[in-house]
């Protein structure tokens, strides 16, 4: 046994601390299962999609924390957490150095060392009540993750537990609850697994120490069903339905997705959509020294489109969506670019939906906008969404005088991004756009606030030229749940890859390769409706995080209680 296990389960008279019955897994165990569930949550995750992993992730983290003092807690969640972002968020180096992407990870990790404080600070009410662990571990998690979606500098939502469902039957729970029910659901599998593992391990030391004690005893010093003393009869007499029974109702929660209803298809008008993805000429930081030629190959691209549509080998669409950077050369103050854009939306006919740079309103300032682009009259200014949420240290430097001493790279980004304030609700034509640009389709609120606008198709414009093809996957499985969450048929537009259509229930159409040239065109259904969790907003979360919080301060009383028992 180690140091650290002897001082969790001998509390010196001196220096009275909370008596909580049991012992934790032995560190020499603990540490591998806290890096295994890391790698188990990312695996679960594009590009490897092998979604039953998460819960698996979740519970070999609720195992090693479970009973251990804080800073091992915090310790232990921090492994996971290393194990897990820093391979996940490894498209954040490619152009850019390790710094960043070391920082990041290090970051993020911190949030689930958080995490590992809870779950060993909530260990005296699971030992308590054993029913409870599978709801606290959920709890836990969607706390955590509401805190990460939000801080530092308005949140980094990438690697929620939702977002590695999108192959799995419980994306149709985004349908009721958004992003944070699917959490809930995925963390309360983990919990019914760690709780079904955790009483087979006690089953086991029980039946190994059997031999030395008289029939019908219980072994000296062997664990109850959680770590408490061994009762007489009951769970005894049937010593293995304390694993069954919660491995059977993960089971039953998983499969119980298949039940929720979601739309296949919209419910409204049929309209034609485009996608272009004109591709850049290389990948990395300098597709901005490329701008003309990137907005040449969407220019072309829509062209070509265009004479398909005139040899009555596809339909003209009544709409064209370019990406994020398909025009970096502001095309309003630019009559050159605006010519060019002007000349593909005559050509096919069609509005054309352009993710563009645009210059202002203040000097040194830009906005990452989408702008619709109207064939015969150019832009309309009235239909134009400047994108709410930029990424901090990509699109503008927060406190760029401390950033710079850590970094001199802050500097390649001259001219800071300045947030637009209204929802990016696009009006054109007889669609009505949800447009959300880039990583804000990790955001909530971003997306809610669309549809709630009206929209009936969600759109998401993105630039993945500066990271890699697991990047865009994960991106996709974003867009997935958005569709499912807001019973809305949805599409992302990429310069270089993954673009691709998603129904109403997930299903994704269409979908292009990365690094290459393509245009795909297809129908879709719209739709008005709304379902529940567009309803309830952000109250799903507010509850959950809310019941996490109540969990923290019930520990906190009963460890007081312990602390002051006599004995």
């Amino acid at each position: 046994m180690t140091t650290l296990d002897r001082d969790e389960t001998h509390t010196p008279a001196a220096l009275p601390r909370p008596v909580v019955p049991g012992r934790p897994l032995p560190l020499r165990v603990a540490v591998p299962l806290a890096v295994a569930a890391g790698l188990a949550l990312l695996v679960a995750f594009p590009p490897y999609g092998v979604w039953p992993l998460a819960p698996v992730g979740v519970a070999l983290l609720a195992a090693a924390a479970h009973r251990r003092r804080l800073r091992a807690g915090a310790g232990l969640g921090f492994l996971t957490g290393v194990a897990f972002f820093a391979p996940l968020l490894a498209w954040t180096n490619l152009h850019t150095g390790y710094l960043p992407w070391v920082l990041l990870s290090l970051l993020q990790a911190g949030y689930l060392a958080l995490l590992g404080v809870a779950t060993a600070w909530v260990s005296p009410l699971v030992d308590r009540a054993r029913w409870a662990w599978p709801a606290l571990t959920g709890l836990l998690w969607v706390g955590q993750e509401a805190l990460r979606d939000r801080t530092p500098f308005g949140g980094f939502p990438w690697g929620r537990l939702a977002f590695s469902q999108d192959g799995s039957p419980l994306l149709r729970l985004a349908a009721l609850g958004g992003a944070p029910l699917v959490t809930f659901v995925v963390a309360l599998i983990g919990g019914l697994l760690v709780t079904a593992a955790w009483r087979g391990w006690v089953t086991a030391r029980r039946r190994a120490a059997e031999p030395t004690t008289a029939p019908g005893d219980a072994a000296p010093g062997a664990d109850g069903p959680l770590g408490g003393p061994a009762r007489p009869g009951g769970a005894a007499a049937r010593p293995w339905t304390p694993v069954v029974v919660p491995a059977v109702v993960a089971v039953a929660l998983t499969a119980g997705g298949l039940l929720v209803p979601v739309a296949t298809a919209g419910s409204g008008d049929t309209v034609t959509v485009a996608i272009v993805q004109g591709n850049v000429p290389r990948l990395g930081l300098d597709f901005n020294a490329q701008r003309q030629a990137v907005l040449n190959n969407h220019v072309d691209a829509t062209i070509e489109l265009a004479e398909r549509v005139a040899a009555g080998q596809q339909r003209r669409p009544d709409l064209v969506v370019w990406p994020e950077n398909s025009s970096d050369i502001d095309p309003l103050r630019n009559p050159t670019a605006g010519a060019r854009i002007s000349q593909a939306a005559d050509t096919i006919g069609a509005p054309i939906l352009v993710g563009a740079v645009l210059l202002g309103p203040d000097a040194g300032q830009v906005r990452n906008a989408g702008i619709l682009w109207r064939p015969g009259t150019g832009a309309d200014l009235g239909q134009l969404y400047t994108k709410r949420h930029p990424v901090p240290f990509a699109e503008y430097v927060p406190l760029r005088d401390v950033a710079r001493m850590v970094s001199k790279k802050v500097d390649l980004i001259r001219n800071d991004f300045v947030p637009g304030s209204t929802p990016g609700v696009v009006r054109a034509g007889p669609t009505v756009l949800g447009d959300v640009i880039c990583f804000e389709v990790a955001y909530d609120e971003v997306v809610r606030d669309t549809v709630t606008g009206g929209a009936q198709l969600l759109v998401v414009q993105t630039n993945n030229a500066t990271f890699d093809v697991a990047e865009a996957r994960q991106q996709m499985a974003m867009v997935r749940l958005r569709a499912v969450e807001h019973g809305r048929p949805a599409l992302m537009a990429s310069t270089v890859g993954v673009s691709g259509f998603v129904a109403p229930d997930g299903r994704v159409s269409d979908a292009t390769g990365f690094n290459t040239r393509e245009v795909v065109v297809r129908q879709l259904r719209l739709d008005d409706g709304r379902t529940l969790a567009t309803r309830l907003g952000w109250w799903p979360e507010v509850a959950l995080a809310a019941l996490a919080a109540a969990a923290l301060v019930g520990a906190a009383v009963l460890r007081r209680r312990q602390r002051v028992r006599p004995g």
